[in-house]
């Protein structure tokens, strides 16, 4: 098998965005617990309804769950949160 061609292989990823509404004041540190968590590849401050805006890149969407809900939603200071996952 030829290596070189393996490695061009793309695994195919469930892409979503997850907007926040947080407790006022809270923003930093939230951003702060985000960026630990691998599978986030960007967060930003937003104004309007929701406070913060990430970007989650998971290998499935049951992986994408358990992000959102075990790890984003039990942050303290996240009141709620709107996942929108992303068609390709």
């Amino acid at each position: 098998m030829n290596l070189k061609y393996k490695s061009h292989i793309k695994v195919p990823m469930t892409v979503a965005f997850v907007l926040m509404s947080v407790k006022s004041g809270s923003d930093r540190d939230i951003m702060e617990k985000l960026s630990v968590i691998k599978e986030v590849e960007a967060s930003y401050e937003i104004y309007g309804v929701y406070d913060i805006i990430t970007k989650i890149r998971a290998r499935s969407v049951e992986e994408l769950k358990e992000i959102v809900m075990n790890r984003i939603r039990k942050l303290e200071d996240v009141h709620t949160t709107l996942t929108l996952m992303v068609i390709e």
